[in-house]
């Protein structure tokens, strides 16, 4: 019989997250389905991502190199299903909130993850779990809260002796839930087609800027937040008001400026500005040197 032990008083709003990352991937033909890539990064450091927030953050899978640092646990017996998983990841967790996800879920963002948190805070239900386009219930992009979580865990390891090979659906069914919708974060990998139509997706116009930008913050270990649409702009006054080359140029120099300053988007939007206006000033001189009067 699998004895459960609930951690010490959790805080009242952090979160933590769990994080399952260990199954068999069968559809995939035994590949390592975390380590897949989408946009360049691992499937498992996509989701990583997208709990950024949370105070501690447990994986349960065998250790490997992740963008983040992270917490390891792993369910006994190894392959033992994930409910067993859940409950080795969630012994590990001590705030009042968990967001329990699965590691192939390629659009899921933070934004998605505040949502759950807030649909969960704001109903006083004991779980709000995450749609997908037919209505179906998607357990694996949640949060709950964790009492309940260890209510439900102690309940099936008393009923059946172990959590072994348990269904997801038997630990949910006890619990109160809500609901939200987004048809997008709750698309997983489960086939090589997925997988295909997840890579086609981010190249679209309308998300590759946006998926290129969070790739090489990912990359390069930032989590600063700025207005791209103002360094844009920048680029765009250097490469007109001075020389084409001068837009990356002048873009790395605003980010150099704001690092030296300690600073943060308020730093570098301020760094853009200056910049910008030293553009304009430079088109300015060149404009009225044309003119024939210009002495």
């Amino acid at each position: 019989m699998t004895e459960y032990e609930a951690p010490g008083d959790p805080g009242a709003d952090r979160y933590d997250a769990v994080v399952l990352a260990g199954g068999a991937a069968r559809r995939l033909g035994g590949a390592d389905k975390p380590g897949v890539r989408v946009g360049g990064r691992a499937l498992l450091d996509r989701v990583l991502t997208a709990c950024a927030g949370a105070a501690t953050t447990v994986v349960v899978a065998d250790p490997r190199p992740t963008t983040r640092p992270v917490m390891w646990a792993r369910e006994e017996p190894s392959g033992a299903g994930p409910v067993a998983a859940l409950d080795a990841g969630l012994r590990r967790t001590t705030a009042g909130y968990v967001v329990v996800l699965s590691a192939d879920l390629p659009f899921l963002e933070e934004g998605t993850v505040r949502r759950l948190l807030a649909a969960l805070r704001a109903s006083g239900a004991e779980g709000a779990v995450l749609t997908d386009p037919e209505g179906r219930d998607q357990p694996l992009v949640a949060a709950y809260r964790s009492a309940a979580l260890r209510r439900e865990l102690a309940r099936l390891a008393t009923e059946h002796d172990h959590l072994a090979g348990l269904p997801l659906r038997r630990l949910v069914a006890g619990l109160g839930l809500t609901r939200i919708s987004d048809p997008v974060a709750s698309f997983d990998c489960d086939t090589w087609d997925d997988i295909a139509a997840a890579r086609t997706r981010i190249r679209e116009h309308g998300h590759v800027l946006d998926e290129w930008i969070s790739a090489v913050k990912d990359e390069l270990g930032i989590d600063l937040d700025v207005d791209t649409g103002v360094l844009l702009d920048l680029a765009r006054d250097a490469a007109h008001g001075v020389a084409r080359p001068a837009a990356p140029l002048t873009t790395f120099l605003v980010g150099y400026a704001a690092a030296q300053a300690q600073g943060g988007p308020e730093a570098v939007a301020e760094a853009a500005r200056k910049a910008a206006a030293l553009a304009l000033r430079w088109a300015d001189e060149e404009a009225a040197e044309a003119k024939p009067d210009a002495g």
